[in-house]
């Protein structure tokens, strides 16, 4: 018996916004097709991703009803913590798979295994020697570094600051350092709650000429990006929702 494949399934960025991107919109009719046929699922949280399946339904009919769907759920500590680092056995969540069928992961927003995890599952996947196929649909760090004017051709994802004040004001020193010293592109994102605290944060410990872009909600008719220099940042209110998700990058 052959093996099924794992599909990396992308889903819109509008994850816990007030507004939703048209499916359509945001996701290649491929790509909605694609995941409109796959019954068995690895996820963050199954209720969120019956919520997607059920706008992929509105578009594409299900192969299978929604209350037939079967839904794995990633364990809480490696979605919260990240699963890059080898340690979870990702194996027995592909058992599915391994009897035929095709398997979709899937984030709660964006990529998966792309700053969110999903990783150990890739890797699972490989190791029991199974097609891992990425679907296509929008990258969020991509997209901000496109229309941010910083350098695109060195760059690095660095996940999240420290949430205490003295280490994140560390961190970003040591970012800027690292961007202005290299030329390297430093991306990073926080939790929504706490973007204000951050762009605060940067505000006060980056250089003036340092360039600071701010990408806020994207692929919603509400995005925003702003880059410019943290002196020019200073002499004007920010704008855009600062709760929606962001990323951040800084360089030169």
């Amino acid at each position: 018996m052959s093996t099924g494949t794992l599909y990396l399934v992308p889903a819109p960025l509008d994850f816990g916004c007030d507004e939703q991107a048209p499916l359509q919109d945001a996701l290649p009719l491929g790509t909605l097709q694609k995941a409109a046929g796959i019954t068995h699922w690895i996820c963050e949280n199954a209720k969120s991703a019956r919520a997607y399946l059920k706008r992929i339904d509105a578009v594409i009919p299900l192969a299978a009803p929604l209350q037939s769907q079967q839904i794995q759920e990633l364990p809480r500590d490696v979605h919260k913590k990240g699963d890059h680092a080898g340690q979870f056995d990702a194996r027995p969540l592909l058992t599915a798979a391994l009897e035929g069928h095709d398997v979709g992961l899937l984030s709660e927003a964006g990529m998966p295994a792309v700053a969110d995890p999903g990783s150990s599952v890739a890797r699972a996947a490989h190791d029991l020697g199974i097609v891992v196929v990425p679907l296509t649909g929008p990258v969020s760090l991509l997209l901000a570094l496109a229309a941010s004017g910083l350098n695109g051709q060195n760059f690095a994802f660095v996940g999240y600051l420290p949430q205490d004040a003295d280490a994140r004001t560390q961190r970003i020193r040591e970012l800027e350092a690292l961007a202005l010293r290299s030329g390297q592109t430093q991306l990073f994102i926080e939790t929504p709650y706490r973007n204000a605290a951050v762009l605060q944060a940067l505000l006060q410990t980056l250089q003036h000429n340092t360039r600071l872009a701010v990408a806020r909600g994207i692929t919603l008719a509400s995005a925003t990006t702003c880059s410019q220099t943290v002196k020019a940042w200073r002499s004007q209110k920010a704008e855009g929702d600062q709760r929606a998700p962001a990323v951040f990058a800084i360089g030169r």
